[in-house]
């Protein structure tokens, strides 16, 4: 029946398409991201794109938008906005503010709040995405650890479409990012909300591979790897 659920994946799906039958899916938990609804059995599409799994259980459906809808457990990247007693305010690219409480970090309590100034940048989860509210964020797992979450010093922070972000987070070897990989040593945040934050040894480093990734979006795996060696050609 596995094979069953997995023949739309990759395919692409109009809004109101149903991509998954819940009741021939015994035994099986699944975990929906953006994109996709339940009704009874039948998970269908709200917006035209590809539909996407990764393994275990999670499908959505991938879109390029500069619009952002947050879903809980998505990882972005905010940049703070206002600093509040309780809360900072966070520009998530979503339809309104993100909240971050001053206690959502490791180990925090009143004595030690983080200060942010207005346009710092912050690794973050979506701890909870409901309709009509101003999504929750945390800047820990959800055991309670930093993880790689927090504030972002330094590095070079652009826009792209949500679509890029996902395929940049869709899998290990992500070719663009595999490519540059070998030749260069820089790090690398992907948001889920259409943001990316690249540091690297030398202003040259992050340029190239900021370049590299905007122009890999409508890219197959080998254009990619084509496109990253001729900028590293230029640069020789």
């Amino acid at each position: 029946m596995e094979n069953k659920s997995l023949s739309f994946v990759d395919q692409l799906a109009v809004s109101g398409d149903v991509v998954l039958n819940l009741s021939t899916m015994a035994n099986q938990t699944i975990k929906l991201g953006g994109g996709l609804r339940q009704d009874c059995d039948a998970i269908s599409v709200m917006k035209a794109g590809k539909l996407r799994f990764s393994k275990p259980n999670k499908y959505w459906v991938e879109s390029s938008q500069k619009r952002y809808v947050p879903h809980a457990e998505d990882s972005v990247l905010g940049i703070v906005v206002d600093t509040k007693t309780d809360n900072f305010l966070i520009d998530i690219k979503g339809p309104a503010l993100a909240f971050l409480p001053v206690l959502a970090f490791e180990g925090g309590t009143r004595r030690n709040i983080p200060k942010f100034e207005a346009g710092t940048l912050l690794y973050a989860r979506v701890v909870k995405a409901n309709p009509g509210m101003n999504p929750e964020l945390s800047c820990t797992d959800a055991s309670g650890k930093a993880a790689e979450y927090g504030p972002l010093k330094d590095g070079y922070s652009f826009e792209c479409t949500t679509g890029l972000s996902r395929m940049l987070l869709s899998s290990l070897t992500c070719p663009v990012l595999d490519a540059l990989g070998k030749k260069l040593s820089f790090e690398i945040a992907v948001g889920l909300n259409g943001r990316v934050w690249v540091n690297g040894a030398s202003p040259s480093t992050v340029i190239i591979v900021a370049n590299a990734i905007m122009n890999s979006e409508s890219l197959s795996g080998v254009q990619q790897r084509i496109m990253v060696e001729k900028l590293l050609q230029k640069i020789q």
